[in-house]
């Protein structure tokens, strides 16, 4: 091999080259070069604070070939430790720098330890260098994340747990705002995902310094709002498959536009798959807490005795709202607390709104939120205010009541319903939203008008009781499948009832005796109103007068005793129903394995039941959705419906509007000179009918007579000529 000893010492990526190729060759120029590292590096610890061009490029030259001479190089990357460690803040920020990346270069070749480096890496992001704890923050992250590639390495990740933990408790702003950052990211990658992490972060929303406090929150909240703007500005970009299906019909058929139709079409198909996927929340966080209760309490504390700002204060709220909904806390203090901010006029107010809906749930005490429906309905739902307003204190309602039924009183609720018929659509909308609520869950509180006609779903509701669980034995809904069975199941009833029927038959003795003393005390009644009978017609062949109002009376009596009868009948029925239906569930549940195909079944006629009416087989175009997630969306209370203007000046506006900063609509002159003359054809467009008159009408088809006229004019002419 051709040796270039002359260029070696001043060319060091030459050298570089060369050793990484074959280092026993280039050993003593290597030896050379480390001799005058150290020499340099002497003279730099004397002058820390300035840049040292020459220990800069020598330093990553030893990086770069320090895997080819592990044993020479064994101190190095503690000397660059060393160096940073005693001189961090006072260093030249180019030579950090540059210290910095020969230990990640070392660490690449496994030539150091990662607790060793990260724990250094750690205590530089107090340095005040914006583009190096940046750097460091993207190393840190990257080097956990490659640590826990295959397996996750328990080990590593308790130290640099810990390590971060203490880290959140500095007194530097920067570093502890900075290894919250890491911990939020490393746990949105799900790296460390665990109960630890999440129940280090939340110490960190008791933090001093108001930015470590902010990060910890929005880490509990979830996704942030520029995450949530950034994806859905992706679906601006994709294609409407009926412009290009109608493009590719007009345009000329080539090969590129049938594959740009054939991709166009995968891409709406990509975007459907993602708009019927569920919406991923990170909110699994705020379950892995390990006291929840004693969590929300300290916030709730915290945000009693800090003067925050509004915004700050309104993290908080948010967070102590999903911690009780999602949980069942009790935190009673905090209903009064955000009862005070609900007013018209208050900043937020729907996000304040949407908080208290938050923290409903079935265990409060209805006392306690009772105060705060009736100042939603005092302030909100009051003809002195505006349509809008007034609706979104329904909408409130109507949320905490889906939480808890039983804070609304019949009064309360009848009162509100009449909104129904009020001018306003937002108004009406909003009222009788509240009314398909409750008639699904508690319809004897509204008016008889209000409650509809009783669906299947609905006959066999029962009223819901303070902290009562209903708990069944049974697949709701199971009793379909006897109707639905197959031929062989049917036979397995029959077989089964005829058993029953041969085993000795046991006769109701009390059953039958009760019957006879009801029937006897039927004919004793009987006899009675006879013997009333009779008297009253003496009486009444007396008197006139009274004939006529015993007459009245009775039908009155007799109306009431229809009704009282009908009632009665009609509770005995549901009773009677609901509890064959349940003795059938029990039935299919006890003795048959359900497969899938069985519980779709149960789920279609389940879905069924909330449309069709309890006694007629008809209808209804909607069934209102009573389902609710863990957490309120702040859509469902600021959902106000609008009439849409029809008048034309209306109209107008908004044609105008849609035209501003738009091109002219029309013909287009594509001359590059707009001075140059224009052609007849063109000329053509300018001039008046009647100047073309003549010239258009040689252009109309003509009738075969008109033909034959013409032949035999211009033959005429032709013979003329000769």
């Amino acid at each position: 091999m051709v040796r270039h000893n002359n260029q070696l010492p001043e060319n060091l990526p030459q050298l570089q080259n060369l050793i990484k190729r074959d280092p026993e060759s280039y050993k003593e120029e290597f030896l050379q070069q480390h001799q005058h590292y150290k020499s340099i590096l002497e003279v730099f610890r004397l002058i820390p604070n300035k840049f040292n061009k020459s220990l800069d490029e020598i330093v990553i030259f030893l990086a770069q070939v320090a895997h080819c001479y592990p044993n020479i190089l064994e101190s190095f990357p503690q000397e660059i430790i060393d160096v940073l460690q005693t001189y961090n803040t006072v260093l030249d920020n180019e030579m950090r720098l540059t210290f910095c990346k020969a230990l990640i270069q070392l660490r690449n070749k496994s030539l150091l330890e990662p607790t060793v480096l990260l724990s250094l890496f750690f205590q530089l992001l107090r340095c005040q260098n914006k583009n190096l704890r940046q750097f460091l923050e993207t190393h840190i992250i990257a080097d956990i994340k490659n640590i826990n590639a295959k397996q996750k390495n328990a080990k590593i990740n308790t130290t640099l747990q810990n390590f971060m933990f203490s880290m959140l408790k500095d007194s530097n702003v920067r570093a502890a705002k900075m290894s919250a950052d890491i911990m939020v990211e490393l746990y949105k990658k799900n790296i460390w995902n665990d109960a630890k992490t999440v129940n280090v972060l939340a110490t960190g929303c008791f933090a001093k310094t108001t930015k470590v406090m902010v990060t910890c929150l929005k880490f509990f909240l979830g996704t942030s709002i520029a995450e949530s703007e950034h994806d859905d500005s992706d679906s601006d970009s994709e294609p409407n498959i009926k412009e290009i299906i109608m493009a590719n019909k007009v345009n000329k058929k080539t090969k590129k536009r049938e594959k740009q139709l054939t991709k166009a079409k995968q891409l709406l198909a990509k975007s459907k798959k993602k708009a019927s996927k569920a919406p991923v929340y990170n909110f699994s966080a705020l379950h892995l807490i390990h006291d929840p209760q004693g969590f929300a309490e300290k916030l709730f504390k915290q945000l009693e005795k800090n003067n925050d700002r509004f915004e700050i204060k309104l993290l908080t709220l948010d967070v102590i709202s999903r911690l009780i909904g999602l949980h069942n806390l009790f935190l009673l203090n905090f209903y009064p607390y955000l009862q005070r901010f609900l007013q018209p006029h208050q900043r937020e107010v729907t996000k304040l709104l949407q908080f208290v809906a938050q923290s409903c749930h079935e265990l409060v005490p209805p006392d306690v939120l009772e105060p705060v429906v009736k100042t939603l309905a005092n302030n909100f739902v009051t003809e002195r205010n505006s349509a809008d307003v007034m609706a979104i204190g329904l909408n409130a309602i109507r949320e905490i009541c889906t939480r808890c039924p039983l804070v609304m009183n019949a009064d309360l609720l009848q009162d509100l319903a009449r909104y129904k018929l009020y001018r306003e659509r937002s108004v009406m909308m909003a009222a009788r939203s509240l009314i398909g609520l409750f008639r699904n869950t508690m319809p004897e509180l509204l008016h008889k008008n209000d409650r509809g006609r009783p669906t299947e779903t609905t006959v066999s509701l029962e009223t819901p009781k303070y902290g009562h669980v209903s708990a069944n034995d049974f697949i709701p809904g199971a009793e379909i499948l006897i109707d639905n069975n197959s031929s062989e199941n049917q036979r397995n009833f029959e077989i089964d009832s005829e058993n029953d029927d041969n085993d000795d038959e046991w006769i109701d003795v009390n059953h039958s005796s009760d019957n006879e003393e009801i029937n006897s005390r039927n004919d004793k009644n009987t006899d009675k109103e006879g013997k009333a009978e009779n008297d009253s017609v003496v009486r009444n062949k007396e008197n006139p007068k009274r004939k006529k109002k015993g007459r009245s009376m009775k039908k009155l009596e007799r109306k009431r005793l229809k009704l009282k009868t009908k009632e009665n009948s009609r509770s005995v029925e549901k009773e009677i129903i609901t509890a064959e239906k349940k003795e059938k569930a029990s039935l299919i549940s006890t003795e048959r394995l359900l497969t899938d195909q069985d519980f779709m079944t149960i789920d279609m006629a389940l879905a069924k039941q909330q449309v069709t009416y309890a006694k007629r087989g008809l209808k209804r175009s909607h069934a209102n959705d009573t389902e609710r997630g863990d957490f309120v969306k702040l859509a469902d209370i600021e959902n106000i419906y609008k009439k849409r203007k029809h008048d034309k000046e209306a109209r107008i506006e908004s044609v105008k509007k849609g035209q501003e900063g738009r091109e002219r609509f029309g013909y287009k002159d594509g001359r590059q000179n707009p001075l140059c003359s224009t052609t007849n054809r063109e000329k053509k467009k300018t001039k008046a009918f009647q100047m073309l008159k003549h010239k258009v009408k040689g252009k109309v088809k003509r009738s075969f007579k008109e033909k034959q006229i013409a032949l035999r004019n211009h033959l005429l002419k032709q013979k003329r000529m000769k």
